[in-house]
């Protein structure tokens, strides 16, 4: 496997490849977290939610399988939230979340949104780290996510004029 092979893209979070993604996200946290995860129990992530305008849904595939994802809500006036953002285990350590996190950034900033927020756990050390790497800036909580730990916050750079990113 290498990381080159690797395609990602704009995808409907209902998309069969996206529910992959998303189920594969729910079971991981499921497993990970102390008393499990309920999607329900957390803050709003669903579909409408992460499909234009209101916002957009990456998936990332490796010849066709899908083995990352990543959301974005938008909100007017307001930080955009980033949401669902996984990486399947047999790909990590190949830059893959990062790239989803700079690709999910980039077309953000595309929309005109100047601040991106995301809330985590801290049995997920890894998105602690590459978070923290990538820029974002711990932050008081901004939202009541009982699943929550820690919350970020990053700039974005001013996007110059141009195409919007393809679908």
């Amino acid at each position: 496997m290498t990381a080159s092979a690797i395609e990602v893209g704009e995808r409907d979070p209902r998309d069969p490849g996206a529910r992959r993604c998303l189920r594969a996200y729910v079971g991981e946290l499921s497993g990970r977290f102390d008393g499990g995860f309920d999607p329900a129990r957390s803050i709003s992530a669903a579909d409408h939610e992460m499909t234009p305008p209101a916002g957009l849904f990456l998936v990332a595939t490796l010849h066709g399988e899908p083995v990352g994802c990543g959301g974005l809500k938008f909100h007017p006036g307001a930080p955009a939230e980033l949401k669902r953002m996984w990486v399947a285990p047999a790909v990590r350590g190949l830059g893959l979340g990062r790239r989803l996190l700079a690709e999910l950034e980039a077309r953000a900033a595309a929309r005109g949104v100047r601040t991106l927020r995301l809330e985590t756990n801290r049995v997920l050390g890894e998105a602690v780290s590459l978070y923290r790497s990538a820029g974002y800036r711990e932050v008081p909580a901004f939202s009541d996510e009982p699943y929550a730990h820690h919350w970020f916050e990053k700039t974005l750079p001013a996007s110059r004029p141009g195409p919007a990113p393809e679908p």
